[in-house]
C-alpha cells in the first residue's frame, strides 16, 4: 500500500466516524452493515465543493475498502468483532473504454486548446511538464524554482514511482512555461507551484492534475464517451517518441525516470522476444 493510498484510507475512516457519531453510533461493534452501506453510498462534493448526490463508483469502491481495511485492522488489534461490509455486494465497474495512441497531430490539438486562458490557466503548462515527460504527481509538485528556462530543461526529484532526473523541454513547452512561470512570479516572492495548490495533500493533487488533463481533452474533442484520453496516454506518446529519436530503450526509461525497462517497452509499444530482443 503506498503512502498516497495509506492517507486516502485514514481520510475515509476519520469520515465514518464522523457519520457513525451523527447517527448515535459511539463505538465500533455499533457500526451495522446497514450504516456501513450508508456511508458507502452517502453524497459528498466534488473538487469544486459542489454537492454530489450518487458518488461514483470509483468513489464507492474507495470507501468500502478503506472501511474493510478499518476493521480488519481493528479485529487484529481486539478492538472489535464487527465486520459491516462482509457481506456487501460488489460495486460494478463500468466497461473501461480503451486508451488513445496518441498521434503528433493530435498532441498539437491538444496544445492548442491548452493554451485558451493562459498563462492565466494552468492547462498549457499542465500538458508541457506530461510532454517533457513528468508523470501525474510530478507534474503535480512541479514548481517555478524546478524550471531551468535558460537552458531549457525542468527539474524533478521523482515520485513513489519514478526516479529524479532532468527532462529537455521543447519549444511550445518553453514558451508557456516561460509565461505561467512570470504570472506567478507577479503573486510575490517564489517558489510557486506551477499547476497545483501546494496546501493540498498528493493524492489531492494527482486527481487535480487528471481532472485538469480531463479538461483539455474535453475541449480538443479527443476524449468522447467512446474513447478515453488520460494523462498516461501522454506518457505513452512521449515514450514512442523518444524510442524513434534515439532507437534507445534505456533513453526511454531515463526520460521518463523509470527503474524498469520492461515497463518502458510497455509504454513505448514495443513488443519484448524471450532473451530480450525486439520484434
Amino acid at each position: 500500500m503506498s503512502i498516497d493510498t495509506v492517507d486516502e484510507y485514514i481520510e475515509v475512516s476519520e469520515r465514518l466516524i464522523d457519520f457513525a457519531l451523527a447517527h448515535q453510533a459511539t463505538r465500533l461493534d455499533e457500526i451495522t452493515p446497514a450504516l456501513a452501506e450508508a456511508f458507502v453510498n452517502a453524497p459528498g462534493y466534488d473538487r469544486h465543493r459542489g454537492e454530489i448526490d450518487t458518488p461514483a463508483g470509483g468513489t464507492r469502491r474507495q470507501r468500502r475498502s478503506a472501511v474493510t481495511s478499518l476493521f480488519t485492522h481493528a479485529r487484529a488489534l481486539g478492538m472489535t468483532k464487527a465486520a459491516p461490509l462482509v457481506d456487501s455486494a460488489p460495486i460494478s465497474r463500468s466497461p473501461r473504454r480503451p486508451g488513445a495512441d496518441l498521434q503528433a497531430h493530435e498532441i498539437a490539438q491538444l496544445q492548442f486548446h491548452s493554451e485558451r486562458g493562459m498563462p492565466g490557466t494552468r492547462h498549457a503548462a499542465l500538458l508541457a511538464l506530461l510532454l517533457a515527460g513528468f508523470s501525474s504527481a510530478e507534474t503535480g509538485a512541479a514548481s517555478t524554482a524546478d524550471l531551468e528556462l535558460a537552458t531549457g530543461v525542468v527539474h524533478t526529484p521523482g515520485s513513489t514511482r519514478t526516479l529524479a532526473r532532468t527532462c529537455p523541454l521543447d519549444e511550445w513547452g518553453l514558451r508557456v512555461l516561460r509565461l505561467r512561470a512570470a504570472h506567478l512570479g507577479k503573486r510575490g516572492p517564489g517558489p510557486h507551484q506551477l499547476v497545483a495548490s501546494a496546501a493540498s495533500a498528493p493524492n489531492v493533487v494527482q486527481s487535480s492534475v487528471g481532472s485538469g488533463f480531463g479538461d483539455i481533452a474535453r475541449r480538443s474533442g479527443l476524449s468522447t464517451h467512446a474513447r478515453k484520453v488520460e494523462p498516461r496516454d501522454v506518457t505513452r506518446y512521449v515514450a514512442r517518441r523518444i524510442l524513434n529519436e534515439t532507437g534507445q530503450l534505456s533513453e526511454v526509461a531515463r526520460r521518463l525516470g523509470l527503474s524498469s525497462l520492461d515497463i518502458a517497452a510497455g509504454l513505448a509499444d514495443l513488443q519484448w522476444r524471450t532473451g530480450g530482443s525486439a520484434a
